[in-house]
């Protein structure tokens, strides 16, 4: 178990939350949940900051260890000798994890303007198991898919990819420009898009009149 691993772990068990209950405040599964408490799974500063509000402790591993650690003073300066200012620890820690993290853009749906990024963990090249040039974050705009537990604020990881596949939920353009919708082929030529937005409405749409602009495949809920 790594360190930042066990902390979740004591926080959440101190606060009487499972690890299926804290999954479904973040949008994941208890799967993930018990990796990131077991250590096998790295995850972002975003999402350490979730858990924080969530269970209501700063949990983040880095600020804790230079809270707790324990500097030796220079006599002529009012200040610890080692890592006189910030700006030299921030230096520091941007030199040792830049070569394992990527700052991952967040777009709106139109794909255009990027209006933050997240910092992801890179494991062979890839993010998250994909071209790291092929992944990115959109900002959720609306609530046509609440009835997916996908609402207005909230962030979906995605890939980009023209491949369909049945009741995935894409990041489609058509007729009604950019939207997230689930799909699902009817044959050939022709795909279902599904949305819901208090009630389910389907729409059967020809293959070549949609463009498919990425899978959406996890959905971090705004707290």
């Amino acid at each position: 178990m790594s360190r930042v691993g066990e902390k979740i772990q004591n926080s959440r068990i101190k606060s009487g939350m499972s690890q299926k209950a804290l999954g479904r405040k973040l949008g994941v599964s208890e799967g993930f949940i018990n990796e990131v408490e077991m250590g096998k799974k790295v995850i972002s500063h975003d999402i350490m900051d979730k858990i924080s509000k969530i269970l209501g402790k700063n949990l983040d591993d880095m600020v804790m260890s230079f809270e707790e650690e324990t500097f030796e003073k220079d006599p002529h300066l009012d200040q610890p000798a080692k890592y006189k200012d910030n700006a030299k620890v921030n230096e520091v820690w941007t030199h040792a994890l830049g070569s394992v993290l990527k700052a991952v853009p967040i777009y709106k749906y139109n794909l255009k303007e990027v209006i933050g990024t997240r910092d992801l963990p890179v494991k062979s090249n890839k993010i998250e198991g994909y071209a790291q040039d092929k992944v990115f974050y959109i900002q959720i705009e609306d609530d046509d898919m609440i009835g997916f537990r996908i609402a207005k604020g909230d962030m979906a990881f995605c890939h980009t990819t023209q491949e369909i596949t049945n009741s995935a939920i894409y990041l489609v353009e058509y007729g009604k420009g950019p939207v997230i919708r689930q799909t699902k082929r009817l044959d050939a030529g022709k795909v279902l898009l599904i949305s819901s937005k208090g009630n389910t409405i389907t729409e059967t749409i020809e293959i070549k009149n949609l463009k498919i602009l990425a899978k959406l495949d996890k959905i971090e809920i705004e707290v």
